[in-house]
Parts: structure tokens; C-alpha cells; sequence
């Protein structure tokens, strides 16, 4: 019996969602055909369907792939010394993905499709769900050690984070000259006031 190689099976997943998502970043979801994801991963359609059923599929596990290594970007980011500085470090990070392009025409793609399809609508959810969750994780550290105002709530300020770094891609689908350094600095001076410890008066 042929056995499957588990890391070669996982590379050559990997190489198709990549060849997609350029695709799908150039023509959008409708217009992006399997021949186009085929001829550009360098496969079969046979070779592709064996991987995934169909084009949905495919997008699909752009979305899912990016929720993983955004979760494990941020259960490290949780062990950190410094909580503060791994939260600034890792919404840099976030908002630096809109330095592709791709990145970019990508998530637009994925808002488009999820008002038309509701389980991927679930699925483009519950990512944010679990981002929100995993920088909450981060604010109570960071308000744990003094470092910011423990007055914050960590889920509501993490939502706005986010937020923040939704409008870092949103600004950058406008304009395609940002730039980029010079917007993660005035981010991540926002976040620092935004979250610095602050007095509460006496039984106020």
C-alpha cells in the first residue's frame, strides 16, 4: 500500500491555496476557474481534486489556513514578557499584511462572498471571534502588569483594535499608495494613548 508522506501531503496544499489566492486576488471568487488554479499551482485538475473538492473549497482554506497562523501568532504573543509590546508587535503585524496587495483585494473578496454565503459568513465570524478573543488575552495581560489602564475592558478594546486594523485595510483598498511604515507608527501611537493607564479619581 502507497503511503502518504504527511509533510509533502501538507506542502503541496500549501502551494495550491498560495497559486489560488493569487488567482482569486486578480479575478475575484466568480470569475477564477479551477483551470486557472490548476495552471497556476503547476497541477492537474485530478491533482487538485484530490486535495479539494471544488473551487469553494479552495477559498475557503485561504481563510482557514490565515486563522491558524493568526491563533498561533498570538497564543506566542500571550507568552511574551512584555504583554504591551507583543499586542503593538502583533496588530504591527496584522496591519502590515496590507503592504500585499493581494492581501488586500483578498479580503474584499471575502466580504463580497460572505454576503452571499452564509456558511462562509460563519467562518469569516468566528475568526474574528477567535482575533478578538486572542488580543483580549493580551489587554488583560498588558492591564495585569500596569501597563495599560486596568479600567479597560479587554474584550470591547480588543474589538476596537481590531477595528483599527480593519481600517488600515480598508484605507489601504483606497489607496494603494500608503505609507505603510508611517501608518503603523501613527497606529501604534493611537493604541498606546488609547490604552495608557489613566487616574481614577476617589469614587469616581
Amino acid at each position: 500500500m502507497r503511503t502518504v508522506d504527511p509533510a509533502k501531503h501538507a506542502a503541496k496544499r500549501r502551494a495550491i491555496v498560495d497559486a489560488a489566492a493569487g488567482c482569486f486576488a486578480e479575478k475575484g471568487f466568480e470569475r477564477t476557474t479551477t483551470a486557472d488554479i490548476c495552471r497556476a499551482a503547476g497541477i492537474s485538475s485530478g491533482s487538485l481534486f484530490h486535495y479539494f473538492p471544488n473551487k469553494r473549497a479552495v477559498f475557503t482554506a485561504i481563510f482557514t489556513d490565515d486563522a491558524v497562523e493568526t491563533a498561533e501568532r498570538l497564543e506566542a504573543a500571550a507568552k511574551a514578557d512584555d504583554p504591551l509590546a507583543a499586542l503593538l508587535d502583533v496588530t504591527a503585524e496584522l496591519a502590515g499584511q496590507v503592504a500585499h496587495p493581494a492581501v488586500v483585494r483578498l479580503v474584499l473578496e471575502a466580504a463580497a462572498q460572505a454576503a452571499r454565503d452564509d456558511e462562509f459568513a460563519e467562518l469569516i465570524k468566528r475568526n474574528d471571534g477567535a482575533l478578538r478573543d486572542g488580543l483580549a488575552v493580551l489587554v488583560e495581560r498588558a492591564a495585569d502588569a500596569g501597563q495599560i489602564d486596568p479600567g479597560v475592558t479587554p474584550r470591547a478594546a480588543a474589538g476596537w483594535v481590531a477595528g483599527l486594523v480593519d481600517a488600515m485595510i480598508s484605507r489601504a483598498s483606497l489607496d494603494p499608495d500608503l505609507d505603510l511604515p508611517a501608518e503603523q507608527a501613527i497606529l501604534r501611537t493611537i493604541l498606546i494613548r488609547f490604552l495608557r493607564p489613566v487616574s481614577h479619581p476617589a469614587g469616581g
